[in-house]
Order: structure tokens, then C-alpha cells, then sequence
């Protein structure tokens, strides 16, 4: 267990009335992870104080009574959310809840199967955004691991600064990883369409400023399961993921009149709609050639071995 409450607590600046950093937390079914997840968000150590607003979307395993249990330990720092029906089969975003309950400045995201192992992670990237105005968010490594231990493999995540148009086309981002200016009065309601949520938010956020790793930060742990959602998918299923969040940031560009980025993401659908309409077909058109080409070649083979053994035999 974590120290007590009053323990992380006595070193934050108490004339601060809300919370600095909310740290939002979105979890399914971790009955087996969902501990780990908050003891280490509970050993962060600030000057500061942090809120851990956590959101179990009707797990039908003993996830919500373990976050119970926690929030009797740390009523004043973690602030539950349980849903009584799942809201993710019914097209709610769970990351959008969890933002719009936020009320820190700021906003650290860790879901409830991964966990920090930088117990000043948070000050380090809050103490960056206070004196950087121009840039919006800040990230670092994770490292990704199953249960055999960690694995490596490069999951595609920012590993450098990156200009606001970078984000602004939604350059990714180790999710787990971030903590970010808190700029949102409400979500934007293109959201609802987007199955990468994460990839719209960091588009959304490269309005306000730039994007800024931070190498020195400890590598954010990252669980790779069979549980997971994404994992599940097949790859004309992602491809049709990525037109859908590709659709939602045109709509939300076309909202708000950016022509440049209306018309980046119009012709990104294109390209994400040939890719899910057509993948299958393109294997099976590359497949179906090569056969036909290898077999020619076979053929052709034959017939030059079966002319020199006749003109042997001759």
C-alpha cells in the first residue's frame, strides 16, 4: 500500500483551492492490474496538489470494489466515477468523461492496466509547461511488457519535440505518457466519432502550442495483453478505425473554419478509406499474382530441363 494520505499531502501548497494536475484514469475488467495502476500514481511526489479521477465503465469483475477500497484510504485525492452500465458499447468515449470531470490546469493520463515508475514524473513535466508557455503538452518513453516481462518493440510514439502542426496532424503519442494543459471548457463533440481518442486530442491540443519529450523521465510501463481492445482488432478493422478518427478531425476543422487541416484530413480519409475498402482485396490481387508469376517461372523451368535432356538423349 501507498503512504497515507496526509503523508503525499504535506508537501503541497494548500492555498491552492483545486487540484493542479488531475490525473485521469479510464479502466475495464483490471481486476489484476488496477492496483498496481494507483499505487503508482499515489507515489507521485509534488509540491502540488493532484487529483486521481478514475472512471470503471461497469467492470463486471472486481475492478470498482478495489478502487473502493482506495478511495476509503484517499477520499481528498482520488475521485471515482462508476458507471452502472458499460458506455463504451454504447459509443460513449471513456477519455472524454474523464477530461471533462478534470478541474486541474493540468491533465496526466494513465489507463488502468499500465503504471508510472517516476515518482517525480509529474513535477518534472508541470514545472516544464509553467515556465514554457508555448508548448502544451509533454511526454516520455514507455516501455511496453506482457507477462513473460518486457518486450522490445517500438509502439510508434513521438520520441522528440514536435512543432503544433505535427500535432495538429496527430502525430503519435505514448498516451501514458502525457501531461497536458487542461485548455478545454468542453470536449469538442467530433470526438464521438473517433475511435483513436487519443490521436484526436493531441490534434486538438496543437491549437494552443507545441509538443516536448523529455528523455530523463523513467520509462512509463505499458501492458500488452490479450484484454486488450485494440490488440483484438483485425487490420481492415484499424484501417477503418483510422477513417473514422480521420472523418472526426475533418468535421472539427471544418467546425472551426481551418481550411489547411480541413483538407489534410479529407485527403488522410481517402487514403485511410482505399486502405480498409481495398486491403483485402490488394492481398489477395498481390497473393494471386505472385502465384500465377512463381508458377510461370516453374513452367518455364521445366520445359528449358526437359529440352536439354532431349538433346541429351539424342
Amino acid at each position: 500500500m501507498a503512504k497515507p494520505e496526509y503523508e503525499i499531502m504535506k508537501n503541497w501548497d494548500m492555498t491552492q483551492t483545486i487540484p493542479k494536475v488531475s490525473i485521469c484514469s479510464i479502466t475495464f475488467n483490471h481486476e489484476n492490474y488496477i492496483a498496481q495502476t494507483i499505487e503508482s500514481l499515489l507515489e507521485q511526489v509534488t509540491n502540488f496538489p493532484f487529483e486521481i479521477v478514475i472512471r470503471d465503465d461497469a467492470s463486471t469483475d472486481k475492478t470498482a470494489s478495489i478502487i473502493m477500497q482506495y478511495v476509503q484510504n484517499y477520499p481528498k485525492i482520488i475521485k471515482p466515477i462508476y458507471e452502472e452500465h458499460n458506455g463504451f458499447s454504447n459509443g460513449i468515449k471513456p477519455l472524454a468523461v474523464v477530461i471533462n470531470a478534470a478541474q486541474g490546469k493540468y491533465i496526466a493520463i494513465c489507463e488502468g492496466d499500465d503504471y508510472w515508475t517516476d515518482n517525480v514524473k509529474l513535477q518534472t513535466q508541470v514545472d516544464f509547461l509553467d515556465q514554457n508557455p508555448d508548448f502544451v503538452i509533454t511526454y516520455h518513453d514507455c516501455q511496453p511488457f506482457d507477462e513473460n516481462g518486457e518486450i522490445e518493440a517500438d509502439l510508434g510514439g513521438a520520441k522528440r519535440d514536435l512543432e503544433a502542426i505535427e500535432l495538429q496532424k496527430s502525430t503519435p503519442i505514448y498516451t501514458l505518457t502525457t501531461c497536458f494543459r487542461n485548455v478545454f471548457k468542453t470536449y469538442p463533440k467530433e470526438d464521438f466519432c473517433s475511435p483513436f481518442g487519443d490521436l484526436f486530442l493531441w490534434s486538438i491540443l496543437g491549437n494552443y502550442g507545441k509538443g516536448k519529450y523529455l528523455p530523463y523521465i523513467k520509462p512509463a510501463m505499458y501492458r500488452m495483453h490479450s484484454g486488450g481492445i485494440f490488440s483484438k482488432k483485425t487490420k481492415k478493422e484499424k484501417y477503418e478505425m483510422a477513417l473514422l478518427t480521420d472523418a472526426s478531425l475533418f468535421a472539427y476543422y471544418s467546425r472551426i473554419k481551418n481550411e489547411e487541416l480541413k483538407i489534410f484530413y479529407k485527403e488522410k480519409m481517402l487514403s485511410s478509406w482505399i486502405l480498409s475498402e481495398k486491403y483485402s482485396r490488394f492481398v489477395n490481387f498481390a497473393y494471386n499474382y505472385q502465384k500465377k508469376r512463381w508458377h510461370k517461372k516453374i513452367i518455364s523451368k521445366i520445359k528449358k530441363y526437359k529440352q536439354k535432356i532431349r538433346s541429351i538423349v539424342k
